[in-house]
């Protein structure tokens, strides 16, 4: 596994949907998921330190669990199924561990909520090169140099 952090959010330029970038902690790595808008709103309030009096909903769920007793380990985009990315939350209560089957964007949207770190199965890792090759008829090396010359002026949160 393949530990990630979010690099953030932008837009695909043909379909106007949100995407979020994930970076590798130690690697160059990188993953981006179409998400919803709602989710990549929640996910540049939290990048973006914009505190709101009420809680959203990835805030209820994060004092619900801090009110169970149970600590977010870490979440793991773990599966990519026909286009579809698939993950889990790993919790620990009380020394009990469970795991919790999530959307990839509410996963990181708990995770940069509770610190927690965000995993990739290197599996889904290869999947999306190779996917993204294939789509884009691009190398790795072509595809690392666009990540890398994204700005920040790209990343149009105030448009999510």
């Amino acid at each position: 596994m393949v530990e990630m952090n979010v690099y953030g959010i932008t837009l695909d330029p043909v379909s106007n949907m949100p995407i979020v970038i994930l970076k590798g902690k130690e690697s160059d790595d990188i993953l981006s998921i179409w998400i919803g808008v709602f989710e990549a709103n929640a996910i540049s309030m939290k990048l973006d330190e914009v505190f709101i009096p009420r809680p959203m909903t990835h805030d209820l769920l994060v004092n619900m669990l801090e009110s169970l007793n149970a600590k977010v380990e870490k979440v793991i985009i773990n599966d990519l199924k026909m286009n579809t990315y698939y993950a889990i939350i790993q919790l620990d209560r009380d020394g009990q561990k469970l795991e919790i089957d999530a959307r990839p964007s509410d996963a990181i949207n708990i995770a940069i909520r509770t610190d927690a770190p965000i995993f990739v199965n290197e599996k889904v890792l290869n999947e999306y090169k190779n996917g993204l090759q294939k789509d884009l008829d691009l190398d790795e090396e072509e595809i690392r140099e666009w990540i890398e010359a994204l700005k920040p002026e790209d990343f149009k949160k105030e448009d999510v």
